[in-house]
């Protein structure tokens, strides 16, 4: 497995785990309960962890694919802006998710507030990180591509000519 294979294998994990993470804490808010909300400060943590090598792959895997046909240097630009942007706010997600476990477990009661913040971070990240994987899934994924430029002619996907009418 080379580091483009990792990158596409870990890249829906911050993703999914991120808004699962959230689901979680609305949950543990609704429940009152303090395990919940701890199993969601620990979710991010996890997802900021996973978040580091899919970001460190993605260097190496834009080397594979630049040279494709059909990939775009746009495109390739436009989503490492994006997952610039969102590893960073996912890692201060993650540090945040630390301190509130580190309060939580040092005074055995979490702060209203920094739990809220972190709440509020989480769908911010979700947002960047759905974004990035968005901008990521173009680069190949023609099919999801608005406009004409994504259309793939029905001639194309079924194999044969333009001309053979």
């Amino acid at each position: 497995m080379d580091s483009t294979h990792l990158h596409l294998l870990l890249n829906h994990f911050p993703i999914i785990g991120t808004i699962i993470g959230t689901g979680i804490m609305a949950y543990g808010y609704f429940t009152q309960s303090d395990a919940t909300k701890k199993a969601a400060l620990l979710t991010w943590v996890a997802m900021a962890l996973c978040a580091v090598p899919v970001f460190l792959t993605g260097e190496p895997a834009e080397e594979m694919v630049e040279g494709l046909p059909g990939v775009s240097e746009a495109l390739i630009g436009a989503h490492e802006e994006a997952a610039e942007l969102a590893i960073w706010v996912m890692e201060a997600l993650g540090l945040l998710s630390l301190l509130a476990l580190f309060i939580n477990f040092k005074t055995e009661r979490t702060t209203n507030a920094v739990i809220g913040i972190t709440f509020a971070l989480s769908l911010v990240t979700f947002g960047l990180m759905a974004r990035t994987g968005y901008l990521g899934g173009q680069i190949r994924h023609t099919e999801i591509r608005s406009g004409a430029g994504g259309q793939v002619p029905a001639a194309e996907i079924l194999g044969g000519d333009k001309d053979d009418d």
